[in-house]
């Protein structure tokens, strides 16, 4: 699967959309707008979406020990 379905709906990422300054949206349909709202007009435009970055491995804490069989 290469998008979540459950993505919570915000302004950031809406096709209807265009950052402004800030944290601040210009809404086709309600004006300037905070990147936090949203309303039942949202869609989802997958790349205005910037996800979390994964998590670095840390490999001290393993062994030579770990990696045998």
């Amino acid at each position: 699967m290469l998008f979540r379905k459950d993505i919570e709906p915000r302004c950031l990422y809406c096709a209807r959309g265009t950052q402004l300054e800030g944290d601040t949206i210009l809404c086709k349909r309600r004006g300037v707008v905070q990147a936090g709202d949203h309303c039942r007009a949202f869609r989802y435009d997958p790349l205005k979406r910037v996800p979390p970055r994964p998590t670095a491995l840390n490999l001290s804490r393993l062994k030579d020990e770990d990696f045998s069989l």
